[in-house]
């Protein structure tokens, strides 16, 4: 089947695929390049896209597409990551690219090779042995799906599997994963990009088992202090203290397995309220791992819909194009300075909708 012509959202709850509330079913047509999804919800009009941000945009892509590497990969100075790279491809294809296909197809398409190519028997996609590989493996599957769920590329779908199938076996009793592809700890900031992989994959048409899913959820909500907030793992004690970032990440991941509604989310949301974005930062700036945690706080209003999106996201929006680096186009900060751009870029781009990943409406209002 040719899935140019159907985007099938990765919001979509497939029955039996999680316990509790859904998100609705949206499958919905894919949006031709310059004709993004809107939905009721999420209206394309002035207060999201900008002439500013537009500009921004334009200048991150391009800065972004002169620091690719000749075998495909991004990161200067973690050569090689496959996590990076992932990301970097994923911003593209967020402005309506595809491998081979768009202004910056070329750019997805090596990444994509360099990806396919990282991926070992065992299903690790890992070809940087300096970092802890889940990490990377969890932005690589996800990136693999949005692909295939896009193009029905068979060379990707058997790649796809194989990683789907190391995320399963490495989940902890907990229900968790962490840096290593092995079931021993767990974290909630390993566990955010395993539950996106799964989900992505699982709209693609990849068998996901619905008890790793409930799995998770039992785990994240395990993860949730009294404030709302979410700790680093479980049973820390005195050092479970919520964060930004992790919070946003737990919250983020109730959403994906497909928890949208109850007190774990209305509590969640109003934690993630006294880091709202300003043009200074504000307290999210302080905590650190700003991108990262901005990058998940955007998902789950988006998801959240309604006031929660439409306050948060034209802050955030502003924020970035605050920092965005005059000279060259790019995003300094957590990490590479290609890791903090694909981040930016991506969050920046939420109203297009073009990776399936990112283009349902939220299930509140």
């Amino acid at each position: 089947m040719n899935r140019y012509a159907r985007i099938i959202p990765s919001y979509i709850v497939i029955a039996g695929f999680v316990a509790g509330p859904a998100i609705p079913s949206l499958a919905q047509e894919a949006p031709t390049p310059g004709s993004p999804a809107q939905t009721p919800d999420h209206p394309l009009v002035g207060t999201e896209l900008t002439a500013a941000e537009q500009l921004a945009v334009e200048k991150g892509l391009t800065a972004l597409a002169r620091a690719q590497q000749a075998d495909g990969s991004f990161g200067q100075g973690m050569s090689k990551h496959v996590g990076i790279t992932s990301l970097c491809a994923m911003a593209f294809m967020q402005a309506g690219n595809l491998p081979g296909r768009g202004k910056y197809g070329v750019q997805v398409e090596r990444a994509l090779t360099f990806v396919v190519n990282s991926t070992q028997e065992s299903g690790l996609i890992c070809a940087d042995q300096s970092s802890p590989p889940m990490y990377g493996h969890g932005f690589a599957t996800l990136f693999l799906a949005e692909a295939y769920g896009m193009t029905g590329d068979e060379r990707v779908k058997e790649k796809l599997q194989k990683a789907i199938k190391l995320i399963q076996r490495s989940q902890n009793e907990q229900g968790g994963w962490r840096y290593q592809p092995a079931p021993i700890d767990a974290d909630i900031s390993v566990t955010i990009l395993q539950v996106m992989a799964l989900r992505a994959a699982r709209d693609a048409g990849i068998k996901v088992e619905k008890e790793v899913i409930d799995r998770a959820i039992l785990y994240v909500r395990n993860c949730q202090n009294t404030d709302g907030g979410f700790s680093y793992q479980m049973n820390q004690g005195g050092g479970g203290a919520s964060g930004f970032a992790r919070s946003s990440a737990g919250l983020a991941a109730l959403y994906y397995a497909g928890v949208s509604e109850g007190k774990e989310i209305t509590k969640g949301l109003a934690y993630l309220k006294n880091f709202s974005p300003d043009k200074k930062g504000g307290r999210a700036d302080a905590e650190g791992n700003f991108y990262y945690g901005q990058y998940y706080a955007v998902q789950a209003m988006f998801l959240a819909g309604g006031e929660h999106w439409a306050k948060w996201y034209p802050a955030i929006r502003d924020n970035l194009i605050q920092r965005q680096r005059k000279a060259d186009g790019l995003w300094e900060g957590d990490n590479t300075t290609e890791y903090a751009t694909a981040m930016a870029l991506l969050i920046l781009q939420m109203p297009n909708r073009y990776l399936p990943v990112y283009s349902g409406k939220g299930p509140g209002s």
